[in-house]
């Protein structure tokens, strides 16, 4: 398959897609992901990499791979703020990948009630859904995605 104006398809003939998830702990990303994404894109997610030294590195490495083989991929962290998405979009744009956001919309309360229900490694520290909350700035276009949708994720 060639390339189309420097652009280098996936086997459906698409740019490959960086899909930057953005939500607190608990909003169902990882749940949304499973459902609707895992057949069509890699999966990254510092949650997978908790005895890792330096995640970022980790994490850009397995966005590298996946893009470089034209694999649409998902990173499926929280990404509360634009500095964190800054270099995923910049990435993204290196590759020539379609970047777009998925912003789980959900509140502080369903977050915690979610997170109660987890067990081990699943499950975060309360706080550290209220400093996500305090970090979470939704995406938009100007800041480089060529497209954002919002999940409403509440019960």
């Amino acid at each position: 398959m060639e390339a189309v104006n420097g652009e280098r398809p996936t086997a459906n003939g698409q740019r490959p897609e960086l899909v930057i998830f953005v939500g607190l702990p608990g909003s169902g990303k990882s749940t949304y992901y499973f459902a609707n994404l895992a057949a069509t894109h890699a999966h990254v997610s510092k949650d997978l990499m908790p005895n890792a030294r330096r995640r970022n590195d980790h994490q850009t490495i397995a966005i590298e791979n996946a893009l470089a083989a034209a694999q649409s991929v998902v990173v499926d962290n929280t990404n509360p703020s634009l500095a964190i998405r800054a270099p995923l979009i910049a990435l993204g744009k290196r590759h020539d990948a379609r970047i777009i956001a998925y912003y789980f919309e959900c509140s502080v309360r369903t977050a915690l009630m979610r997170n109660r229900q987890r067990e081990g490694r699943g499950r975060v520290p309360d706080v550290a859904i209220f400093v996500t909350q305090k970090k979470l700035q939704p995406p938009t276009t100007e800041e480089g995605f060529d497209e954002v949708h919002v999940v409403r994720t509440e019960d």
